[in-house]
């Protein structure tokens, strides 16, 4: 019935929702996104319902506070990047104040706020931030309003704050572009809101952030675009450098004035929107002027090799890295006068120009009074050699080894006023093959007789030096050439002496070794100091550039006495004679105007040339080589080139002309210095006994030479002689026994038949004439012709009076009587008159 029809169709409607399913899901549960919707057909069921939209809005609120509060929750707030606290370590002179270079992987000096004038933090304010007091590490407003100037080609202006460019720098250390590290960023720049102080963060992103010209942080841009420090800026100078913090390179005004004072006055309208000027103020402000940028090479030039010396001082003697020196930041005060390096540099310059490409100059200066290095000049530049010529390079000493000698012969007992033989030449032990005898020969082969020891030092006496060495021994020679200071310094990279590995041998005393000219110029410093031994040192302080703490301080400098003083004064009288004895090869540096102690010297084959002086106030030396190559192409040293007009470079020619244009100036109002009278140490020395050869019939070289030989010196008395050949001594003096050497043996040598006075024999008979001539031992020779004088008598001869050899014939004309009658006899006669006429 109706009934049953009715249960039969509710129960069909039920069947079909339970396989239709129901807005519940299955057994009437609802689902708990409708979506798809349900009970909607075609497109109707793809638009969501309010409900869904809100819930998910709602949904991704939530998350996205989640994420936010997650993500500040997890932000921990870094240590700061190692390149944030990265400082400039400066060099200065010994002044303290003239700056002579920099070591840094930034250019960077951190400062402190109160180094940091208010106006100028208030421009970087109004360049960059003008909300940084209020906001709280971002600037949403200021992030679209960036973006918008920035799309529309207007002013730059950053996006982000100043905490966030802090944050980014500081601790972050790398500009970040993506996204996750925008956000990260911010989150950063946020909590350092909260935990540091606004005045610490613009602080320390003065000191951080980077103005162009290789110059990060307030400080170093002071200095490089108007050489003051922070503290020193003024309004303008500030404006402008806040105005390069968004693009420093293409707002620098030495690349685009325009650009640079376009931002300038941007900062300038800032900082009167933000009330840090009055608009009065602003009107009188003036562009700055500027610094034109520089090409900044820390190793260029000749201090480069100051530079290099005081790293490696550093590193060896004050506990300091090298990475330290490059990014803590030190203050390093040095020895070097800047006065004195400047007057160095221009007497290197006087060298003539037409030397060879391959010379290298030497220069270095010491103080006695405690070893300081005062100057120094170890080539032209660094960058393009390295290699210096002072500490690293080596040179043949030449004649400036010989005061080792003087000094050991005067510790051994000997005496100034001890007399060697000077003869070039002379045979000393040790000289020859295989240490035997052998000749010593002066330069240029000179020879002189017996000499003092100071003499000897002024003329550069090798023969006398060699005795001296000999008689004391070549190894006392090399024990006071290293405690008088070769082979302590610090230039070599190992401390040892192998400088003086095989120098024990006599010759050694005429400087066949090398050291390097710091070397030598550190032992003649030791005379200067009368005897005291200085270390030399470059590095005077070096203190931390934030606290002002001293991490280094080169201590005690009183040095250590390791000669005697009665020596030390004999030493500098003997070596004051090359410069004040007429005699002596450095005369030129008489024109110091002070006493000057020093030596010359000049290698074999002038492969080196030196002159080594010193005053009260200084020492200095000055070496000249040259530097080769060999078939392998590997450096050697090779003959100095003749240049300067000189025919030879010596070390009293151009190195002293270069030591003495350093020298003078130098001393220029400087009191003079006394040095102290000689003390006579020693007792005269007695030259030894020698047999005298008999020489007698040798010719004159042949018996000069074995003279000499044997050190005596040889005086020539020339005698005519008729019957010892031309040339051959004839006699001597001593003719045998014992004499001292260096003492005169004297030999007669014949010039052969001597001359005597011719007779005037006119007017005798030709028997008397050939008498008078034949006893005076002259030949004769008779001619015969007519005259009116009685025949047989002796009418002409030729010569006729004055000198003549011996032996040598005299012509007479003898009479033969009037001549015949006849005109023919008067002609031939009067011809003959007057070819006698002639022939007179």
């Amino acid at each position: 019935s109706t009934g049953s029809a009715s249960r039969g169709a509710t129960g069909a409607g039920s069947r079909a929702r339970a396989a239709g399913g129901s807005p519940g899901g299955r057994g009437g549960r609802r689902r708990l996104i409708d979506y798809p919707r349900e009970g909607r057909t075609g497109f109707r069921r793809w638009i969501p319902s309010w409900r869904l939209v809100t819930g998910t809005f709602l949904f991704l609120v939530a998350l996205a506070v989640g994420a936010f509060i997650y993500a500040y929750a997890t932000t921990e707030i870094p240590p700061a990047s190692a390149f944030a606290g990265f400082q400039t370590t400066t060099v200065y002179y010994a002044d303290g104040r003239s700056v002579m270079g920099e070591f840094a992987e930034q250019n960077r000096y951190i400062v402190g706020s109160d180094e940091i004038p208010d106006h100028v933090k208030k421009a970087v304010v109004a360049a960059e931030d003008r909300t940084f007091y209020e906001n709280p590490g971002i600037n949403p407003a200021g992030i679209l309003r960036a973006l918008y100037l920035n799309v529309t080609g207007k002013d730059q202006q950053g996006g982000s704050s100043i905490t966030q460019q802090y944050a980014e720098r500081y601790y972050i250390g790398q500009t970040t572009t993506d996204i996750p590290g925008k956000i990260r960023e911010a989150f950063l720049a946020v909590k350092l809101a909260r935990v540091e102080d606004k005045d610490a963060i613009l602080v320390n992103y003065l000191n951080t952030i980077y103005f162009g010209r290789d110059a990060y942080g307030i400080e170093a841009a002071a200095r490089e675009y108007f050489g003051v420090s922070a503290s020193e800026l003024t309004v303008s100078q500030g404006a402008m450098l806040a105005g390069l913090i968004p693009s420093p390179n293409n707002f620098d005004p030495a690349v685009s004035i325009e650009q640079a004072q376009r931002r300038w006055n941007y900062v300038l309208d800032g900082m009167v929107t933000t009330g840090a000027l009055t608009q009065a103020e602003r009107d009188a402000q003036e562009f700055p002027e500027f610094r034109e940028r520089t090409r900044s090479d820390t190793y260029g030039g000749p201090n480069g090799y100051i530079l290099d010396m005081v790293r490696r001082e550093v590193v060896a003697n004050a506990g300091i890295t090298e990475e330290e020196l490059d990014t803590r930041g030190f203050r390093i005060v040095t020895t070097i006068e800047k006065p004195l390096q400047e007057m160095a540099l221009r007497a290197v310059a006087t060298l003539p120009p037409d030397h060879s490409p391959n010379l290298r100059t030497a220069l270095v200066t010491l103080s006695p009074t405690d070893g300081a290095i005062l100057a120094l000049y170890g080539g032209p530049d660094f960058l393009t050699q390295a290699r210096n010529a002072v500490t690293q390079d080596i040179a043949q000493a030449g004649s400036t080894f010989k005061p080792f000698t003087l000094v050991a012969y005067l510790e051994n007992g000997g005496s100034l006023k001890s007399r060697y033989s000077g003869r070039s030449g002379l045979m000393v032990e040790g000289f020859g093959e295989g240490g035997a005898r052998g000749p010593v020969r002066n330069f240029g082969n000179q020879s002189y007789g017996e000499l003092t020891v100071p003499e000897a030092t002024a003329a550069s006496v090798n023969a006398v030096y060699a005795q001296m060495n000999v008689e004391v021994g070549p190894e006392r020679t090399l024990d006071v050439a290293q405690r008088a200071g070769v082979c302590a310094s610090w230039a070599r990279e190992a401390e040892d002496c192998s400088l003086l590995d095989n120098q024990a041998v006599p010759s050694n005393v005429l400087g066949t070794a090398s050291p390097h000219p710091l070397d030598m110029a550190e032992a003649y410093n030791t005379f200067a100091a009368q005897g005291v031994h200085h270390q030399p040192f470059l590095v005077r302080t070096v203190q931390y550039v934030d606290t002002g703490d001293v991490a280094y301080d080169v201590g005690d400098t009183t040095g250590e006495r390791v000669f005697a003083a009665d020596v030390m004064a004999d030493t500098t009288f003997a070596l004051r004679q090359p410069i004040e004895s007429p005699r002596g090869t450095a005369r030129k540096a008489r024109e110091v105007g002070h006493p000057v102690a020093g030596k010359t010297g000049t290698s074999n084959e002038n492969r080196s040339a030196w002159f080594i002086g010193y005053t009260g106030h200084m020492t200095t030396a000055v070496a000249l080589y040259q530097v080769g190559q060999d078939e392998d192409g590997r450096a050697v040293q090779e003959t100095i080139t003749p240049f300067g007009g000189v025919s030879q470079v010596t070390g009293g020619s151009i190195p002293l002309d270069v030591w003495t244009a350093f020298m003078v100036p130098a001393h220029a109002d400087r009191e003079v210095i006394p040095f102290p009278e000689p003390a006579d140490v020693g007792e005269p020395n007695t030259p030894p006994l020698v047999e005298v050869p008999s020489v007698t019939g040798l010719p004159e070289a042949e018996a000069r030479a074995t003279l000499e030989a044997l050190g005596f010196v040889v005086a020539v008395v020339p005698q005519a002689s008729d019957t010892v050949p031309v040339g051959i001594v004839v006699s001597q003096d001593p003719s045998g026994g014992e004499a001292e050497q260096g003492s005169t043996v004297t030999i007669v040598v014949s010039t052969g038949p001597g001359q005597a006075e011719v007779p005037d024999v006119v007017g005798r008979s030709e028997a008397d004439a050939r008498a008078a001539l034949t006893s005076a031992g002259f030949a004769v020779a008779v001619e015969q012709r007519p005259d009116a004088a009685p025949a047989g008598q002796v009418i002409d001869q030729s010569p006729r009076g004055g000198q003549a050899d011996r032996g040598a014939t005299v012509t007479i004309v003898v009479s033969t009587g009037p001549p015949d009658d006849g005109g023919g006899g008067d002609d031939d006669g009067g011809g003959g008159d007057d070819e006698g006429g002639d022939g007179g």
